[in-house]
Parts: C-alpha cells; sequence; structure tokens
C-alpha cells in the first residue's frame, strides 16, 4: 500500500494556479526553487523576479502560472496538506484498535518531516520549514472568507476531519474532536517553531518531541473526558 504513495498526484484546489505547474518541466522547476527560496529567505522578501533569477527565467514566465506570490504559498501548503492526508490514509488504514490508530495519527502530523524523495522536484523537509513559519500566511488575510469558500483550504480541512474522526472513534463521548484536532495540527507547527527559535519556552527539544508532547496530552484528555 505504501508504495502507492509514490504514483499519486497530490491534487490542488483548481483557482490556486492559472496554470497547473505539474503539467510542464517549467512548472516544476518554478515549484522547486520557490520551495528553496522561500525556506533561505521567507515569505516576506519572496519576490517573482528572484524566483525568475534563480530558475533563469523571466518574471513574467512566472505569473502565467501564479497571479501573485499568496497564490504560490497557497499552492505550496495545499500540496503540504494534501501529502499529510495521504499518509494519515496509508498510514493507518490497517489498524483496527483504536487507540494504536490515534496513536499512529498524532505521530504522522506531529512528526519532524525527513525527504522521502518520492517527489523529485519537492523537497518535503523544506517545505515543512516553510509550514513551520509561514503556514498560517496562507489564510490570516482578508480575504480567507472568499478563499474558503473557492476551496482552497479542503487539503488543510479535510486532514484535521480526518484526526477528529479518529479521535471520535477512541473516545465517542469527547464533544470537541474537531476543536482538538484542530489545535492538535496547529500546535504541533507551534511547538516545532518553538523548538527552533523560542527555546525557552517549550520543553521540546532534541530529546522531548511535539510527537511525545501531544500524545501524552492527547491520551491524558481523551482518558478523563465523559
Amino acid at each position: 500500500m505504501k508504495k502507492l504513495l509514490s504514483n499519486i498526484k497530490i491534487e490542488i484546489p483548481e483557482g490556486i494556479y492559472l496554470k497547473d505547474p505539474e503539467s510542464s518541466t517549467l512548472g516544476k522547476k518554478i515549484i522547486e526553487h520557490s520551495i528553496t527560496l522561500l525556506e533561505e529567505i521567507g515569505f516576506e522578501d519572496f519576490t517573482f523576479k528572484k524566483l525568475g533569477k534563480n530558475i533563469g527565467s523571466n518574471e513574467s514566465s512566472i505569473y502565467r502560472y501564479f497571479e501573485s506570490k499568496h497564490k504560490l504559498l497557497m499552492y505550496l501548503t495545499a500540496w503540504y496538506w494534501g501529502w499529510i492526508e495521504y499518509q494519515l490514509v496509508i498510514e493507518t488504514y490497517s489498524i483496527s484498535n483504536t487507540k494504536e490508530k490515534l496513536k499512529k495519527a498524532i505521530e504522522v502530523v506531529t512528526k519532524t518531516t525527513e525527504q522521502d524523495n518520492k517527489y523529485s522536484h519537492i523537497n518535503e523537509e523544506l517545505l515543512y520549514t516553510i509550514i513551520i513559519n509561514e503556514n498560517s500566511k496562507a489564510y490570516y488575510t482578508k480575504g480567507v472568507d472568499q478563499d474558503n469558500k473557492e476551496g482552497f483550504f479542503m487539503p488543510y480541512k479535510r486532514t484535521v476531519q480526518r484526526i477528529a474522526e479518529i479521535i471520535a472513534a477512541y473516545n465517542p463521548n469527547y464533544n470537541y474532536a474537531l476543536s482538538f484536532a484542530s489545535s492538535l495540527v496547529e500546535g504541533a507547527l507551534h511547538q516545532h517553531f518553538l523548538k527552533l527559535h523560542f527555546k525557552s519556552i517549550t520543553n521540546c527539544n532534541s530529546k522531548i518531541t511535539p510527537t511525545d508532547f501531544y500524545t501524552d496530552l492527547t491520551f491524558k484528555t481523551l482518558t478523563n473526558a465523559k
């Protein structure tokens, strides 16, 4: 089953891009180098002019794929959450024990991402660093409601919903599965951020991982819930 992941195309909601970057060599090059550049200089300093220089192409060629750098960031975040969703499905589909299934789901969404080489033009390890630092910038905008209406955040929302379903299966009496699932997803990113930048206000370090913390928190919370 895991081998199937290498043949799966991560589906991105239409409307985020003008032309599917997966459809051409240039498009894949744009995605590959945008990840490298975003991780290097951050979203604020990132421009299509700088990206064009990196890939040896005109700035105008990038605008044929994305109308703005915000849409490009939305594409990358949508790809990441679609990739995480597939991992959730593949890693948990054969687990019948609800506790073990929940433990595996927590691991999938809280662990440090490693490069898996299944998508040659996407460095998942660098992309995860971007997600830690920039994910919220994809939706903390004035246009978030319209973007949500267009379905641009569906991979992210489906990931949260899948985790909520696993939580509910483990403890059907817990009334806040969706809230807990969304807090788990966002909190894991935040703990990784603190681990990297604000080490004095987190217990996560080289020995204690966000996975350790959220596994402990989740089962203590759900076990004590009526």
